[in-house]
């Protein structure tokens, strides 16, 4: 109802002064409407501003200058493509389409437990036909088979085994009775080992039902409190996943959730003007199962209008809880002591006053814990961010330190470099000298040398003397 900013500035640059004699062509009615509002215009919406506006649409490229069909469709595909993901997006922990492919997967589990059961059954009842009377529960059988493997090696010793599997001892004892007077035939130890291999995959099935249950009660718990306390997470789930999703159930009126699942009754009895159903899913759950013969319709209707109820409060809420659910249960709990006892219920006004105050409560406490949650976690952000900091900065501080020492250690190199070239080259000197003073010693030594010689060689000792003080220096 709000019009948007954008186009309330678009209008009010567009219109002329006297925009109140203006009539504005709006495809839309809802837009028109808040134009009125907002702005005080008159809106037109009919049937040929549809015309007109589809024309736009269709000659739009051609109408705006620098506006191609390719950039057009690949505009219109951007805005179908953001459109679709934003009605897709939703809150992770409300999603219903885990619930759908739960309960189908549980429904098929259910089915598949069973044919494998009856097939482990039948392999294994040639060799042990009188287990199938002393355990008749699936799982257990499967267990059973198991454990005792070839009848003729199960003894006193294996009852404590037995008693653990059965949960009762009178039971273990009759399979041990049995076992040593059956009549089934013998069994070949490769027979055996398949049999067996195939109860265990029997066995993991249903152990991974029953996680599976116990998922679907955590999901349910999340995504409809209200509707699961009210008839059930199994239920309530087979209704969700019948709708479609839990926004199409809370579109539904209360006629359609209590015939929902028994289309094909209500169509045969339309078509033959028979009677029509008067339950179909809600069935299942406990409240018609215990109401009389004569008041089980009246219980459904009564039933379906609260399921109707609770799916609405799930869809719509912010904060979903169990509290209007539990409020609603107690409702049909106090009619069905109604229909037997003539006790008169309570109105559903106070009920719901009472409901509303404890949901507000309950949602306060609630956000309050989320809000912990909150700060918790961007404390946690903080110190991780901190740490990271501070090991960044360690890291930018050991680098530059290495940088430095690497710089120092380049220096020295150089220095020690520069040192030895002049003391190779004065290395290199030295022998040359020695050997020209040893050859002039030796000529001196065969002639005696004239006196301006002698005077150089004199005067040449001192300067050797001050280049071998600089060496030590």
């Amino acid at each position: 109802g709000v019009l948007h900013e954008d186009l309330r500035l678009l209008l009010d640059t567009a219109l002329p002064p006297k925009r109140k004699k203006v009539v504005l062509g709006v495809g839309d009615a809802k837009m028109g409407a808040a134009v009125l509002e907002e702005l005080g215009v008159q809106c037109q919406t009919g049937g040929v501003v549809a015309e007109l506006m589809r024309g736009i649409r269709l000659h739009f490229p051609a109408l705006v200058r620098g506006l191609t069909a390719q950039s057009a469709a690949k505009a219109q595909l951007g805005l179908g493509h953001s459109y679709s993901r934003a009605k897709v997006k939703f809150n992770v922990h409300r999603v219903d389409n885990m619930i759908i492919q739960s309960i189908s997967l549980l429904d098929q589990l259910d089915k598949d437990i069973n044919t494998f059961s009856m097939r482990v059954r039948e392999w294994y009842g040639y060799h042990f036909p009188e287990l199938i009377k002393i355990v008749p529960e699936n799982s257990m059988y499967c267990r059973v088979a198991k454990f005792i493997g070839n009848r003729r090696e199960l003894s006193e010793e294996s009852l404590e085994g037995l008693e653990e599997i059965v949960m009762d001892s009178a039971k273990a004892q009759a399979i041990l009775e049995a076992s040593r007077s059956s009549m089934g035939m013998d069994i070949s130890p490769l027979d055996l080992i398949n049999i067996e291999s195939f109860s265990r995959r029997v066995i993991s099935l249903s152990e991974y039902r029953k996680g599976l249950q116990e998922y679907l009660r955590s999901k349910m718990s999340q995504v409809a409190p209200s509707l699961s306390a009210l008839i059930g997470e199994v239920v309530g789930a087979r209704l969700i996943s019948h709708a479609g999703s839990l926004t199409n159930l809370a579109k539904y009126p209360a006629s359609t959730v209590q015939i929902l699942g028994a289309e094909k009754a209500l169509f045969r009895a339309l078509k033959t003007r028979g009677n029509t159903p008067k339950y179909g899913l809600i069935f299942h759950s406990t409240f018609i199962g215990r109401a009389a013969a004569k008041n089980k319709g009246r219980i459904s209707r009564y039933l379906a209008n609260k399921c109707t109820i609770a799916s609405r409060i799930d869809c719509f809420s912010e904060v979903p809880t169990s509290v209007f659910g539990d409020k609603l249960r107690e409702q049909v709990e106090e009619r069905l002591a109604f229909y037997e006892t003539g006790e008169p219920p309570r109105k559903n006004l106070e009920v719901m006053k009472e409901a509303v105050v404890e949901a507000s409560e309950v949602v306060a406490e609630v956000k309050r814990r989320q809000e912990k949650k909150e700060k918790k976690r961007k404390k946690r952000e903080k110190r991780r961010l901190e740490a990271l900091a501070a090991a960044a900065e360690e890291g930018a501080e050991n680098s530059v330190m290495e940088v430095e020492e690497n710089d120092v250690g380049a220096k020295k190199k150089k220095k020690k470099k520069k040192q030895q070239q002049p003391e190779e080259s004065e290395a290199e000197a030295e022998p040359e000298e020695n050997g020209v003073e040893e050859e002039e010693e030796e000529e001196e030594e065969e002639q005696p040398l004239p006196k301006k010689k002698r005077k150089i060689v004199v005067e040449a000792e001192p300067e050797e003397e001050e280049e071998e003080k600089k060496k030590k220096k």
